[in-house]
C-alpha cells in the first residue's frame, strides 16, 4: 500500500507540472519504434519521441526520398513529441531527421537524428500463424532453464535478486536457456512455445518478497528484459525453433503497463492512462490519499451483459488489475496507435508466429477490435488468441471473430476455452454418472460448440500458470493420462503447461510461485534432470514416453486437423470421442469411473462400421472390435483403425 500512495503522488506531481515546464535544452533520449519497415500495407508511422521538452520543437523535416512528415502531436507533457511519417514510397535505408527546437534566450537550433527504414523479410501474406495443427508448450523463461553465461545481476536494473528458494523472486532462467532445449521440444513432439512476456520488467522487488519475473508489468514495449537476454537473443530463439518446426508465440499486455514505465512517471496526457476523475481534473487542491482509487472488480461479464450498468463496465474496463499495473487507455487514439505499431514491430523484427493477448476482455473491446482487424488485414494468415476467462461457452464463442453473438465483430480468430478446463477439473474428482457428473461435463461442454464461428480455432488447456497445476499436490496420472488423451484429440487447439509432461504438480493456495516451479535440470546445480531419460524418475518418464507418443501421433494427422468429430453421451460411465476422415477414424475412449467397466461396442456402430480390430496408439495393443471389451479404473484408449 505505501508504494501505491508513492504512485498517486508521482502521478499528482507529473499532472501538475504538464502546463507548468520551463523552457530547457532539449534532448532526445529515445524514439519508438527503433526502427521501422518499408512496404506495409499501412503507411502511416507514428514516432513516439522522448525528450526533455521535446515537445516544444518548432518543427520536424526530413529531405529523405519518399517520406513525408504528415503532422507533429504535442501531447500534455513537455517531453513527448508525436510524428507522423508517410513511408509509401520510401526505399530501406536511413534517414535523417531534423528537429528545430528553441533554446532558453530564444534562438532556434536545429539537430538531425538518424532513423532506419528496413526491408521486410516477407510480405505479411507470408507469415503463417498457429492452427489445430499444432501443439503449444506454455513455460515461463524465468523458471525454465538458465543458458550458459548467465548474469544473475544486470546493472542498471532496478533493485532485485535471483533467489531460487524463494517463490517469488526472479530463478535465473534466460531466452539462452530455452533456446538449449530445443531439442527436448522435438522429443517431446509439441510444435510451438509460448513464452510469457519477454519484454523489459524493471520493477523492483517489493517489500513482501515479490517481484515481476511473471513478466505481465512492462516498462520497455521495445526491449526483452535484460535479465532474460537481448533482442538479438530473442531473435535468435525464433531463427533456431523455426529451423527446428517450431514456432514461437509471445505474449502481450495491452491492458495495463508495469508501473515503473515512462508513461507513469511522466505521463503523455491526461488520458494516457485510467486515471481517477479526481486526479484528472485536479489543479492541485487534492490529495493523493488514494480514496478515489479503482480497482477492478475482476469480473468480465459486463462487457457482454446487454443489463449491465455502468459502474460495472467502468470497472471491468478502467480498473487497475492491481496498484503496481497502471491501466492503458486504448481509446486514446495516440496510445492504441502506439500498441498496435508495437506487435507489428516484433512480428517483423524477430518473426513471432502468434501472440497470446493477456486480459483481453479488461481492455476496451472496439480498440482491440481495431488492432486485430489491422492486423488480420497486413497478415491474413497470423494468428492471435485471446485470454477470455469466462467459464461459460456463449462468453468465450462471442469473442471470436465473426461471431453472431456480438454485436460487433472482435476480429480475434482464437479464443480460450475455460469451459474445457474448468468441466475437466471438477470431472477429475467425480464419477461419471448417468446425468451430469463427471465425464458429462465435458460432453454438456461440447455441445455449445455451434456457438463458435469455427470451434477448430478454439485453444483448450488442462492448467497454466495462472491455476492450480491439473495434479494438485499429487500424482494422479490416470486422470491426467484421461485429461491429455481427450485435450489432444478433441477438436481444438491444445495448450499444455511446461513441466505436465514429468508430472510436475503444485498449487496456488499459498503463492502463484507454487505452480511456477522451476523445470528439474533447467539450472545450474540441479541434481535432477528431467531433459534427459536417464534424469528422470521412473515414473516421469513413463508419463513422458506416454505423452511424448501421442503427440508424434497428432502430428499432421489429419483426422485431428481435418476430420469430423462425433460424440456419445456418457454410457456405463464411458466417454466417446470420434474422429473421422476419409475412410480413417480415431476414437478416443475414457472409462470415467474408479470401477472397472464394459464398453458395449454395439453402440458405436455408426463409427465402427464392420472394422473388426483397432489398434490402441498408446501402448501398441489391438483390440476386437466384435464384441464387447472391459475397461479397466480410469483408463484411456485412443484406438485407430
Amino acid at each position: 500500500m505505501q508504494r501505491f500512495f508513492l504512485v498517486m503522488a508521482i502521478l499528482m506531481a507529473n499532472i501538475l507540472t504538464m502546463s507548468a515546464a520551463k523552457k530547457s535544452a532539449t534532448v532526445i533520449d529515445r524514439i519508438e519504434p527503433t526502427d521501422w519497415f518499408v512496404g506495409m500495407k499501412n503507411p502511416s508511422v507514428q514516432l513516439m519521441v522522448y525528450g526533455k521538452g521535446i515537445r516544444d520543437a518548432e518543427a520536424v523535416t526530413t529531405d529523405y526520398h519518399g517520406v513525408t512528415i504528415d503532422s507533429l502531436v504535442r501531447l500534455d507533457s513537455p517531453n513527448y513529441l508525436l510524428v507522423y511519417l508517410n513511408v509509401k514510397d520510401a526505399q530501406p535505408g536511413t534517414m535523417t531527421l531534423k528537429f528545430e527546437v528553441k533554446n532558453e534566450k530564444g534562438k532556434v537550433k536545429s539537430f538531425a537524428v538518424p532513423y532506419v527504414l528496413k526491408q521486410r523479410e516477407m510480405e505479411g501474406k507470408k507469415r503463417k500463424g498457429f492452427d489445430i495443427s499444432d501443439v503449444l508448450y506454455m513455460l515461463m523463461p524465468d523458471r525454465f532453464a538458465q543458458g550458459a553465461g548467465h548474469n544473475p545481476q544486470v546493472k542498471g536494473m532496478r533493485a532485485y535478486k535471483e533467489d531460487r528458494t524463494q517463490p517469488s523472486l526472479r530463478h535465473g532462467g534466460d531466452l539462452n536457456g530455452i533456446r538449449e532445449h530445443l531439442d527436448y521440444f522435438k522429443e517431446l513432439g509439441v510444435t510451438a512455445l509460448w513464452l510469457t512476456p519477454v519484454l523489459e520488467n524493471d520493477s523492483p522487488d517489493d517489500e513482501r518478497g515479490f517481484s515481476t519475473y511473471h513478466g505481465y508489468a512492462t516498462t520497455n514495449y521495445y526491449r526483452v528484459d535484460p535479465r532474460f537476454g537481448t533482442n538479438e537473443d530473442y531473435r535468435r530463439l525464433c531463427d533456431e525453433a523455426h529451423a527446428k518446426g517450431l514456432k514461437v508465440v509471445m505474449d502481450m499486455i495491452f491492458n495495463h503497463s508495469g508501473f515503473e514505465h515512462p508513461w507513469t512517471l511522466d505521463i503523455p496526457t491526461k488520458d494516457w492512462l485510467n486515471l481517477p476523475q479526481w486526479l484528472k481534473e485536479s489543479k492541485g487542491t487534492s490529495k493523493a490519499d488514494g480514496t478515489s482509487f479503482l480497482q477492478t472488480s475482476y469480473k468480465l461479464t459486463p462487457v457482454m451483459d446487454p443489463y449491465a450498468s455502468k459502474v460495472d463496465m467502468k470497472e471491468t474496463t478502467e480498473g487497475w488489475f492491481v496498484p503496481t499495473m497502471p491501466d492503458l487507455n486504448q481509446h486514446n487514439p495516440h496510445l492504441m496507435r502506439y500498441l498496435i505499431q508495437n506487435s507489428k514491430w516484433w512480428i517483423e523484427t524477430v518473426g513471432i508466429d502468434g501472440i497470446r493477448m493477456d486480459t483481453y476482455p479488461y481492455a476496451y473491446a472496439d480498440a482491440m477490435a481495431q488492432w486485430m482487424k489491422e492486423i488480420d488485414e497486413e497478415y491474413p494468415n497470423f494468428n492471435t488468441v485471446g485470454e477470455t476467462w469466462v467459464t461459460e461457452p456463449a462468453y468465450t464463442a462471442s469473442w471470436q471473430k465473426d461471431s453472431k453473438l456480438s454485436k460487433n465483430n472482435s476480429y480475434l480468430k482464437t479464443v480460450m476455452d475455460f469451459s474445457f478446463y474448468d468441466k475437466l477439473n471438477q470431472a477429475k474428482h467425480e464419477e461419471t454418472d448417468p446425468w451430469f457428473a463427471g465425464l458429462n461435463r465435458l460432453y454438456n461442454s461440447f455441445v455449445y460448440d455451434y456457438l463458435y464461428p469455427n470451434p477448430k480455432s478454439v485453444m483448450a488447456f488442462i492448467d497454466n500458470h495462472d491455476t492450480d497445476r491439473f495434479l494438485g499436490n499429487g500424482k494422479d496420472s490416470l486422470a491426467l493420462k484421461q485429461a491429455l488423451a481427450l485435450l489432444l484429440t478433441v477438436q481444438r487447439i491444445p495448450q499444455l503447461y511446461y513441466g505436465t509432461e514429468i508430472l510436475m504438480n503444485g498449487t496456488k493456495e499459498v503463492t502463484d510461485g507454487n505452480v511456477r516451479k522451476d523445470f528439474p535440470g533447467g539450472f545450474p546445480g540441479d541434481d535432477h534432470n528431467a531433459f534427459t531419460p536417464e534424469g528422470r524418475t521412473k515414473a516421469e518418464q513413463q508419463m513422458f514416453q506416454w505423452t511424448s507418443r501421442l503427440l508424434h501421433w497428432r502430428q499432421g494427422n489429419k483426422l485431428i486437423t481435418k476430420g469430423s468429430m462425433t460424440q456419445f453421451i456418457p454410457c456405463n460411465g464411458i466417454y466417446v470421442i470420434a474422429r473421422q476422415y476419409k475412410g480413417k477414424t480415431a476414437l478416443t475412449i475414457l472409462n470415467g469411473t474408479t470401477k472397472s467397466a464394459k464398453m458395449e461396442v454395439k453402440r458405436y456402430a455408426e463409427v465402427i462400421g464392420s472394422t473388426k480390430r483397432a489398434k490402441d496408439i498408446l501402448t501398441g495393443r489391438y483390440y476386437d472390435l466384435s464384441s464387447d471389451f472391459a475397461l479397466k479404473p480410469r483408463q484411456s484408449l485412443v484406438l485407430e483403425f
